[in-house]
């Protein structure tokens, strides 16, 4: 991956978080997060007092998130190591994957933060793609990069985790730590349990992923955790074309399903209806 064009200059080390609209810096910075407060059960005894304004935040984030992505074109989220170097394997294949997302007509929406986020962010818009970012409060927070062209900051890791899901038509996953493990298994989680309308989720990098597939087909499948089926949901590849052709067959083959249901429903309807025409014609008039 070629180095960033100057936009990162002069941001340097500077320690800072983000609070929805607040910005915070060097001593300022609390020594929690807010997910850690909402859920650490040794604050108790505040539970009164604060979690009923802690719900009026939450759901204030769940607004502006919808309100904010609601006219964002045909998405796909993108997770991978924040950890990743720029000129590692995985940053270069991301930002490659960004951009043939980006001519695909796909915005592509990530963490928003270094490493993989970044590159796929690069990659979407230096191709003329839109951008997005859902950064989180961290308690090391390294901030949105600076190839998002839409941030949204968020406290809450499950307001945001909504937000991945609601606005895309597919996952890709490139190699990541306990995070973007997180990501892959709740997608899969709502795609097998039809919590979600079945979107493609793809693993990019053979080498990284195909350990966890054979221990998910030969110990999970083969001990009857999961169904052989199930193992279907995930496309596993290093090409970044097929990988985005993997994605537009399904969206395609979904719409064409999504179209066929609705076509059968006006067709039983029209039936329905002339049943109930022939059904009143031949019923006796009364007369006078």
């Amino acid at each position: 991956m070629s180095q960033s064009n100057g936009r990162e200059a002069g941001r340097g080390a500077r320690q800072e978080r983000h609070r929805g609209a607040v910005t915070l810096r060097r001593g300022a910075i609390p020594s929690s997060t807010a997910d850690q407060r909402l859920l650490d059960s040794r604050g108790r005894s505040d539970w009164k007092t604060k979690d009923a304004w802690r719900a009026l935040r939450i759901l204030a984030e769940f607004v502006e998130g919808f309100d904010t992505l609601a006219d964002v074109p045909s998405a796909v989220s993108v997770f991978g190591s924040a950890r990743s170097a720029p000129d590692s394997a995985e940053c270069q294949l991301a930002e490659r994957l960004g951009g043939a997302l980006a001519r695909a007509g796909y915005a592509v929406i990530t963490g928003g933060g270094p490493g993989v986020m970044e590159a796929a962010n690069r990659g979407a818009s230096e191709a003329g793609g839109l951008s997005v970012g859902l950064g989180i409060e961290l308690p090391f927070e390294q901030g949105i990069n600076d190839w998002v062209d839409l941030a949204i900051d968020f406290r809450y890791f499950f307001a945001r985790k909504t937000m991945f899901v609601k606005y895309a038509q597919a996952f890709v996953v490139l190699p990541g730590g306990f995070g973007t493990m997180d990501e892959l298994f709740e997608a899969l989680t709502l795609v097998q349990t039809g919590k979600v309308t079945r979107f493609p989720v793809v693993l990019m990098g053979v080498a990284y992923w195909q350990g966890l597939l054979d221990w998910l087909r030969d110990t999970m499948a083969a001990t009857g955790k999961i169904g052989p089926v199930d193992l279907d949901l995930i496309c596993l590849t290093d090409d970044v074309n097929e990988a985005v052709r993997y994605i537009v067959a399904s969206e395609a083959a979904l719409s064409a399903e999504q179209e066929a249901v609705r076509e059968e429903a006006v067709a039983r309807t029209g039936a329905d209806q002339q049943a109930a025409a022939v059904q009143a014609a031949e019923q006796p008039r009364d007369h006078d």
